[in-house]
């Protein structure tokens, strides 16, 4: 059995952008709270990347850098994140509408300046891209569903050649949680509900379309190898209704999946 749609996740599950965000999150912070400072400390990109998985939006990035850099504990981060979010934003004085600014204006003006040294800081899994070719070419409509940007997004999987319709890319502008655009695309079609299969790599998403009643009969898989823990992936094993995915098994047919 395939899928008549496969909603894709994009950071984590396609494309490994650290990196870039690491970049991307130091300009922005920079900008917003240290505008007098360029270079970053020694060490803090490699303390940012093990924190990436706690974050949901790409403007809670230099707001992490703002914890580790006040005196948070790397730990202390990954643990308690929901709840530090707001104590950090009243301690900095700035909202999340600022931070988003500042983090899409990075990008905005990066590409439009040097798209290519844009591009070369993100990394697409081994076999991902291939597998979606492949899934397109099998007549599977590939979603992606993300909470980055959809512009850039479309640059990126143009890169690579690879061509989804702009109204496939769901983006942050779509401004909704993921299980409601899982929602809309179930209910499109009058005649016929569509098969849909989610891969994310974030539990608490997946967690969080698990508790719609009426998104019930979607197969939602954890890519295991995108930003998540070990804790996040013993409670997909622990799921009967979350699956475990290997990059080998997205990799090969569906009915391996799960």
């Amino acid at each position: 059995m395939a899928p008549d749609i496969l909603a894709l996740d994009f950071d984590g599950v396609v494309c490994d952008g650290l990196l870039e965000y690491f970049q991307t999150a130091w300009q922005a912070y920079c900008q917003v709270f240290q505008p007098q400072v360029t270079i970053p400390p020694g060490g803090l990109a490699e303390r940012f990347y093990p924190l990436r998985p706690v974050v949901e939006s790409g403007w809670e990035m230099p707001l992490v850098l703002y914890g580790l850099l006040t005196g948070v504990a790397d730990a202390y981060i990954l643990d308690h994140w929901p709840q530090l979010v707001p104590q950090l934003l009243t301690q900095a004085g700035v909202d999340a509408a600022r931070l988003g600014q500042a983090v899409d204006g990075v990008r905005d003006r990066w590409i439009s300046g040097d798209l290519e040294s844009w591009l070369a800081l993100h990394r697409f899994y081994p076999g991902v891209l291939p597998r979606v070719q492949q899934a397109l070419e099998q007549g599977v409509q590939v979603r992606v569903i993300s909470t980055k940007e959809g512009r850039f997004i479309q640059q990126l999987l143009a890169q690579q050649g690879i061509a989804l319709a702009p109204d496939w890319i769901l983006g942050k502008e779509i401004n909704q949680p993921k299980y409601e655009t899982l929602r809309q695309l179930k209910t499109a079609d009058d005649e016929a509900a569509p098969v849909i299969w989610f891969v994310e790599d974030r539990i608490k998403a997946l967690q969080a379309v698990q508790r719609q009643p009426d998104l019930a009969d979607l197969p939602l898989f954890l890519a295991d190898w995108g930003y998540n823990t070990a804790p996040d992936r013993a409670i997909a094993a622990q799921s009967d209704r979350i699956h475990s995915l290997t990059l080998e098994q997205f990799a090969g047919p569906f009915q391996t999946w799960g």
